[in-house]
């Protein structure tokens, strides 16, 4: 089971979901990915990946994310069935 927690950035998209959990597994031969999470993420709340990933399929600049307790940048980044995926929108002010 993957945990996702999300930021209060897209309760737009997610009405107001800001933790759920996925069974997600992985084709025959792969691994399981961060882009997993997105894509079932987007599944479910429809025009939500593109608030967390460009156009390049980067995550974007304003965005962090983190498996467990480490950040990544890249969303060939490698989940377990258990882990916990964390999305951080960036706060800006002036």
């Amino acid at each position: 089971m993957i945990r996702v927690f999300l930021p209060s950035q897209l309760d737009d998209y997610t009405d107001r979901v800001r933790e759920l959990e996925m069974e997600l597994s992985a084709e025959e031969g792969k691994l399981l990915v961060l882009a997993d999470v997105i894509a079932e993420l987007e599944r479910r709340y429809k025009g939500v990946a593109f608030r967390i990933v460009d156009e390049h399929g980067n995550i974007r600049r304003h965005i962090a994310m983190f498996v467990g307790d480490t950040m990544v940048r890249t969303l060939d980044a490698p989940l377990t069935g258990n882990s916990r995926v964390q999305i951080v929108g960036a706060l800006s002010g002036g």
